[in-house]
């Protein structure tokens, strides 16, 4: 099945794919044996000084044949630490590129997104579904406007109302009035004699009325004694 694949380009995408990982993998692998070759070079080189130590003072010709054996270890010691720095160098570099393809690649399915989610959104869309959403809040509020101000049933007369609210407070006054013992200006306003029906009394007559009304007023006193 995966050769079905790798005719119809399948197989070649995912190779691709893994290029990288497989690249670092294999640097990997290199950077660790040299590494283990570092150590063992390090190994020989102390070895070798430790026999012409040695042999110094003793066999200088055993410890001459240490020093070049020591000297080869560090020719070689020297390449590989070269090709160490070389390795992890390129791994680097490879991560670094690997990252940067998939920022890209994860940028671009982000635009893709992006642009799915707009779909036909354009600038213009936007100001006309605005313009209809205002369009209907203005008739909202006029609605709510027209229920609020008419009245349901006739209108009340004004003139009337006022004239049963006038009524009230006199009723009341006459009310507060008679409590008190007090003759309400109304009564007498009704009780005064009309100017056309009444013959006004002479001023002797009114008082003589106030005499009798004194003379009696001082006979209660008295008796009240």
């Amino acid at each position: 099945m995966s050769g079905v694949w790798g005719w119809f380009g399948g197989g070649g995408a995912q190779k691709k794919k893994d290029s990288p990982k497989n690249a670092i993998l294999g640097l990997r692998s290199q950077l660790e044996m040299l590494q283990k070759r570092e150590k063992h070079l390090q190994a020989q080189m102390d070895e070798q000084d430790a026999i012409a130590r040695k042999n110094i003072n003793t066999n200088k010709n055993a410890a001459k044949a240490a020093l070049r054996r020591k000297k080869g270890h560090e020719h070689s010691l020297e390449q590989t630490i070269s090709q160490i720095g070389t390795l992890e160098q390129q791994i680097n570099a490879i991560e670094s590129a690997n990252i940067n393809r998939e920022t890209l690649a994860a940028m671009e399915r982000a635009g893709e997104a992006m642009k799915a989610i707009h779909g036909k959104l354009t600038p213009d869309k936007v100001d006309e579904t605005m313009d209809k959403l205002r369009e209907q809040n203005a008739l909202s509020e006029e609605i709510v406007a027209a229920i609020t101000s008419n009245h349901i049933g006739e209108p009340l007369d004004e003139d009337e109302l006022e004239d049963e609210l006038e009524a009230l407070q006199q009723e009341q006054l006459d009310k507060k009035m008679l409590s008190s013992g007090s003759v309400p200006v109304s009564d007498a306003i009704h009780r005064m004699p009309a100017v056309g029906n009444q013959e006004i009394q002479s001023k002797p007559q009114a008082i003589e009325e106030d005499d009798e009304e004194a003379e009696l007023r001082k006979l209660q006193a008295e008796m009240a004694m």
